[in-house]
């Protein structure tokens, strides 16, 4: 008769380290629930609004002319599926970061990198029309800025 061997009894610093990682990622788990996370991947707007500062902008953008065309994704992240999903994630991790850290702006003010994906969409949408509108045209190189007169089309007059 063969004697079974002994199996390796976990110690205290595994049980440690197995807690952590559990109290983590449950931790995890429920703050991506309670949060709505999911609902962040989708292109409904409604995810918008899960913070309350969107509010405003929502309804702004349900009266314009857009709500027929264009939802929040359509201007506001890259098309490219990378460029999409890596613009959200970072736009997760700073929205949720402000908001918990109660660290934000109200009404909300969109960053300049954001507000240069904003300005490619347009041209992205509405390249035939703006065709003639070069940055050569404005003689200093710089690109078209679509928001500088155009700021309310998209989501209404904003305070």
């Amino acid at each position: 008769m063969s004697a079974t061997p002994k199996r390796p009894r976990l110690g205290l610093a595994a049980w440690t380290a197995a807690l952590l990682v559990g109290t983590a990622a449950g931790s995890g788990l429920y703050l991506f629930s309670y949060a709505e996370g999911l609902s962040y991947l989708s292109d409904d707007p409604r995810a918008c609004v899960n913070c309350h500062v969107m509010r405003e902008h929502l309804d702004g953008w349900q009266q314009s002319a857009h709500h027929a065309h264009a939802v929040c994704n359509d201007c506001h992240v890259p098309h490219d599926p990378l460029g999409k999903y890596l613009a959200k994630a970072e736009h997760g991790w700073r929205h949720s970061k402000a908001f918990t850290l109660n660290d934000f702006a109200e009404p909300i003010r969109i960053t300049p990198e954001d507000l240069d994906i904003v300005r490619d969409n347009c041209v992205r949408c509405h390249g035939e029309m703006v065709s003639g509108l070069a940055p050569a045209a404005h003689g200093d190189g710089a690109r078209v800025d679509c928001i500088q007169c155009h700021s309310g089309v998209a989501h209404g007059p904003l305070r």
